[in-house]
């Protein structure tokens, strides 16, 4: 009798044990991210991405991730997307036409993630190594009917609600047509911008809001004088934006990879990849011991038609030959092209951007995954 007592006890023990379990994973799979970290390398395809693993030293950060998937770029228009309609697919999850920040077909305005996130408390922040009224940062909180409107989309960052911004164009804050001296308008919402070096966080950790603005315009290649400012930026953003443990939604833009492109200048295209990839490295890091942020990593479109092929040689009777050892970058063109980008996710819910959808569904698998749209 006794025997079976205890052979009861243990069974329900054994099966108390896997419902506590069975519970656990489900906890753990249904854990909603806290932190969203979206990373874009503007230009940035398939051939630029495996660029890093034949060229970078160390490990391309790009080999951290297991889930992956595609995302189709066309604008609302043309097949071939510019970073204007791409950005604003990201930032509010609607196609546009080619040009647009923050605003419908029709031109009326969009909520971006930054207005959606703020009034929930989510800290927010863009980085970049173009300027920071470029089209892709802008897309996260401006509205404009075109692009180059940059002195009505810095007037927009003044309106906005943002929390930490980075990268160049002084010139659209204080050598304006309209007489505006938008660095004290931001300094009167209490900002503190610095124009000449990046902080470190012991130094800005007391602030409400902090900008970083570099030169004129855009900041130079990584390679003339840039260093690694993009790691440091996006280190600097996590740990601003998740100070008082507040959450927060951050992007960054590794902008010179589609200048590369452009030029059709392989060398400089590669070193804007490898920055790039270590700021991957940055956002991961922090990810891997929060265990509650969720990373993306993708791009708006590719440029270049950049490829990684064989290099061309030539015997010593002038010959030409394919070294099948030896790979070189070469293009097919000096813009955009339609192909489709690869999307890496890691982090709670990173398992959702596995597959094959529109690069609006970026913006819309985050909104799903933080509850963001639809909490109060």
């Amino acid at each position: 009798m006794k025997f079976k007592k205890y052979l009861l006890l243990g069974l329900i023990t054994v099966l108390w044990s896997c419902k506590s379990a069975s519970n656990q994973n489900v906890s753990k799979n249904d854990n909603m991210p806290k932190n969203v970290i979206l990373l874009i390398g503007d230009g940035t395809g398939l051939s630029q991405i495996s660029s890093a693993f034949f060229f970078k030293e160390t490990a391309p950060n790009y080999g951290r991730f297991n889930h992956i998937g595609l995302i189709k770029t066309s604008s609302a228009i043309e097949d071939v997307t510019d970073s204007a309609a791409s950005g604003t697919a990201f930032a509010s999850g609607i196609k546009t036409y080619n040009g647009a920040i923050g605003v419908a077909i029709d031109s009326t305005e969009v909520a971006t993630i930054v207005e959606i996130a703020t009034p929930k408390n989510i800290k927010t922040g863009v980085v970049s190594t173009s300027s920071i009224v470029h089209a892709t940062p802008a897309s996260f909180y401006a509205h404009a009917l075109r692009r180059g409107y940059y002195e009505e989309i810095a007037s927009d960052m003044v309106a906005s609600d943002i929390d930490f911004f980075s990268g160049g164009g002084t010139k659209f804050y204080t050598k304006r047509k309209d007489g505006r001296d938008l660095l004290a308008e931001l300094k009167a919402k209490n900002f503190i911008v610095d124009t000449t070096k990046l902080g470190d966080f012991n130094s800005i950790k007391s602030y409400s809001k902090v900008g970083y603005l570099f030169g004129p315009e855009h900041m130079p290649p990584t390679a003339k004088g840039r260093g690694d400012y993009l790691p440091k930026a996006t280190q600097l953003g996590i740990d601003f934006l998740k100070k008082d443990n507040s959450n927060f939604f951050l992007m960054v833009e590794g902008s010179q990879v589609d200048w590369g492109g452009h030029a059709n200048d392989a060398d400089y295209l590669i070193s804007e990849l490898i920055d790039f990839d270590d700021a991957i490295g940055k956002a991961l890091d922090f990810a891997e011991r929060d265990g509650n942020t969720l990373v993306v990593v993708t791009a708006d479109h590719e440029t270049g038609g950049f490829t990684l092929a064989s290099k061309t040689k030539k015997t010593e009777d002038g010959r030409e030959y394919s070294d099948y050892s030896e790979t070189e970058g070469i293009f097919s063109t000096g813009g955009h092209s339609a192909t489709l980008i690869p999307v890496f996710a890691y982090g709670p819910g990173a398992e959702e951007f596995s597959g094959i959808y529109e690069n609006t569904e970026i913006f819309h698998k985050i909104m799903k995954l933080t509850k963001w749209k639809n909490s109060k």
